[in-house]
């Protein structure tokens, strides 16, 4: 059953899309004071306390870190946010693994920050609950402050320190005992592999809890990731080094919505090539796709079919007659085959097709044109060879 969490609205300048942020055991959703106005600037703003933390209710444990996910989902859902992109820290970026992993076609972008595929042998954890009920949190507000924060920023920045120690000690003896189990159950490790968007993955070089080590382990496993190491920086990255975490976390917002455009431009021109090529050669080319011919594949289907042939200017019939013309203008024997075959399998009339190559005749030459017939001619006799059609040589 879901919990009803306290959260954050902020609403950006953009407002085309929607960065949830998921915070740290131990902390409430202020941690996230230094990337919001930043990350406002290109999206909204969501920025949740967990389940036994902050503000929100603090249901009697243990919790799983699937419970804790599904209540972040219930907040999306309660907001109308579809897909968002998710930022989580620690045991948010377990949370932010698990949507990610089993319900993926919520996340846009997956950002974990100092977090783990898995936290340790369990019973550390279950001993961790043990003794928060049994002597609370403050008992421990020191121990987490020191894992939070490099002993360089504490000594230097008392205020800091106090305020966040403060955080801990302010959080629900039972919330932070049942989130404790959860971590104690979490091991995402075997499905790493099922996480299919753009991620990012960065580790505090000081970070004692989750260690460099740790998320390498997420970073290799994740097949489209990218890996950082911040120097400086310990569990809460996202404080001690907070214009560099929230520039990395606007530059993977910024570029997802290029690669979506990028997506649909491709799946638009995919599919207008299907429609005028046909399924069978389309398939065979991708078939013969490398790692090195890639790129260009995916420029073609972007811009030729997925720009130019979607266009609403002319329809595909002319821009058929056109392609015709043009390759036999410029003598492109090997495309100009290629359309011509397309184009009588998509039933163009072998009489208009001749009159393109007349014409063409004229203005751009008549070998051209004579091995255009011939290319014709022998399609013909392949694909339709029950068809009587006016051959022209010279």
């Amino acid at each position: 059953m879901t919990v009803e969490l306290s959260y954050d609205l902020v609403t950006g300048s953009s407002g085309d899309s929607t960065v949830v942020l998921i915070g740290s055991l131990g902390s409430d959703r202020s941690m996230w004071d230094p990337q919001i106005p930043g990350l406002s600037g290109v999206a909204d703003v969501i920025a949740v306390d967990l389940r036994g933390h902050g503000t929100s209710p603090v249901p009697q444990g243990p919790y799983s870190v699937a419970d804790m996910a599904e209540d972040v989902l219930a907040v999306l859902d309660s907001l109308g946010r579809d897909r968002v992109h998710l930022v989580g820290l620690s045991l948010g970026g377990a949370i932010a693994q698990w949507i990610a992993v089993h319900r993926p076609a919520r996340a846009l972008t997956l950002t974990l920050l100092c977090t783990s595929a898995r936290f340790g042998e369990p019973q550390a954890w279950l001993d961790r609950a043990a003794a928060v009920r049994a002597d609370g949190t403050e008992s421990l507000a020191d121990v987490v402050l020191s894992r939070w924060f490099t002993p360089e920023l504490i000594s230097r920045d008392s205020e800091l320190s106090a305020r966040h120690r403060a955080m801990v000690s302010a959080t629900s003896d039972e919330g932070y005992a049942a989130s404790c189990e959860a971590l104690s159950q979490w091991d995402n490790r075997a499905d790493l592999g099922r996480v299919s968007v753009p991620t990012l993955v960065v580790a505090g070089e000081q970070d004692p809890a989750t260690t460099p080590a740790d998320m390498k382990i997420i970073a290799d496993g994740i097949a489209r990731s990218r890996f950082h190491v911040l120097p400086k920086a310990a569990h809460l990255a996202n404080v001690e080094q907070a214009g560099r975490i929230t520039a990395l976390i606007v530059e993977m917002i910024s570029g997802s919505l290029y690669d979506a455009g990028r997506q649909a431009a491709h799946d638009a021109g995919m599919a207008t090539r299907r429609s005028v090529l046909g399924d069978a050669h389309v398939e065979r080319s991708i078939a013969r796709t490398t790692e090195f011919t890639a790129p260009f594949q995916d420029f073609i289907t972007r811009t030729a079919w997925g720009d130019v042939w979607t266009r609403e200017g002319l329809d595909h019939h002319t821009r058929r007659l056109l392609t015709l013309a043009i390759l036999t203008a410029v003598g492109n024997q090997h495309e100009l085959d290629m359309h011509i075959r397309a184009a009588l399998r998509a039933g163009l009339d072998p009489n208009e097709m001749a009159e393109v190559f007349l014409h063409t005749a004229i203005y751009a030459g008549v070998p051209n044109s004579n091995s255009a017939f011939a290319m014709a001619d022998v399609a013909l006799k392949e694909t339709l060879p029950t068809e009587t059609v006016r051959s022209e040589t010279s």
